[in-house]
């Protein structure tokens, strides 16, 4: 399947949560949290996908490619500054997020930043170009799972009784994520010099960044369970790892309210084919229909 190439640009959108209650998904407070977690996750990575694809633009020979990286660039900008504002909701129902944004800074900022923990190891050239391609590859990785994320929220109705407002804003972004979900794998290919090590490398790569997100995000989102008062989000601050998973599992499968942890082991296994590409991940033309209608996108305008 050949999808009709179209041009990816960012768009202005506006999401007013002053009236949205911090159980923002009726009678869920395990998926609440779960998905509020993003909020703290996303402005800062978003961010660094921003730089990192501004330092590799130069290394860009294909012009189609250049132009979608710049248009993924600009819409994930537009993330980042949605998420930032969602923040300040979170704030606003009293959830103390410094400790937890921090936490996310310095991965992005120092950890997987231009110069990791202050080390003189990338002082020439070469070293500092495979970090970069390194860290294109990481993108990479997490875009996999934000594309098959995004096609799960088209596909899913069960987000239809929660708060419209907020719901709208995931969707939104989810849309996006759809529609450009092959930039980050395909600017990481063509960065790569060979194919054999494009394939190692993005294995290697995808055997890093699974477990590390889905820990994070059980983490954070445990971080705000533990400040809520709710008797329901004082039990799931206290599950282990293996403990939320297999609520998730349950949560995605009984109410769709978020995905079923199987499916993002699903998402993985596909990344490991040698002939694995994420045009087939998902649906553009759903997504545009998405976004089409969506009252944010509708509102800015």
């Amino acid at each position: 399947m050949t999808e009709i190439r179209h041009t990816l640009k960012g768009r202005p959108v506006q999401f007013d949560l002053q009236q949205t209650p911090l159980h923002w998904i009726p009678g869920d407070v395990f998926s609440t949290h779960l998905i509020n977690a993003i909020h703290i996750l996303l402005p800062e990575g978003e961010l660094w996908f921003c730089r990192v694809y501004n330092q590799a633009l130069p290394l860009v020979t294909d012009p189609q490619l250049r132009e979608d990286v710049q248009g993924f660039i600009h819409q994930e900008a537009i993330h980042a500054r949605a998420h930032t504002k969602a923040q300040d909701y979170l704030r606003q129902h009293d959830m103390d997020i410094e400790q937890a944004t921090a936490r996310v800074r310095w991965l992005f900022r120092d950890l997987l930043g231009d110069n990791p923990l202050g080390q003189t190891w990338l002082a020439n050239a070469a070293t500092r170009k495979h970090w970069l391609v390194m860290r294109v590859g990481i993108i990479a990785a997490i875009e996999h799972f934000t594309g098959c994320l995004g096609q799960w929220a088209m596909d899913s109705k069960g987000w239809d009784d929660a708060d419209p407002v907020m719901a709208d804003l995931f969707r939104w972004h989810l849309a996006e994520e759809v529609e450009h979900r092959t930039v980050a794998f395909d600017l990481f290919e063509h960065l790569c010099q060979t194919q054999l090590g494009f394939y190692a490398s993005r294995q290697a790569l995808m055997a890093l960044v699974f477990p590390l997100f889905v820990a994070i995000t059980a983490e954070v989102a445990k971080s705000l369970a533990r400040q809520d008062s709710d008797p329901q989000a004082q039990i799931v601050a206290r599950w282990s790892l293996p403990r939320f998973l297999r609520q998730m599992e349950r949560a995605g499968n009984s109410s769709d309210h978020v995905p079923a942890f199987s499916v993002l082991v699903r998402a993985t296994l596909r990344w490991l084919s040698p002939s694995f590409h994420p045009q087939y991940e998902g649906n553009t033309e759903q997504a545009l229909a998405y976004i089409a209608r969506s009252p944010a996108a509708q509102a800015a305008h």
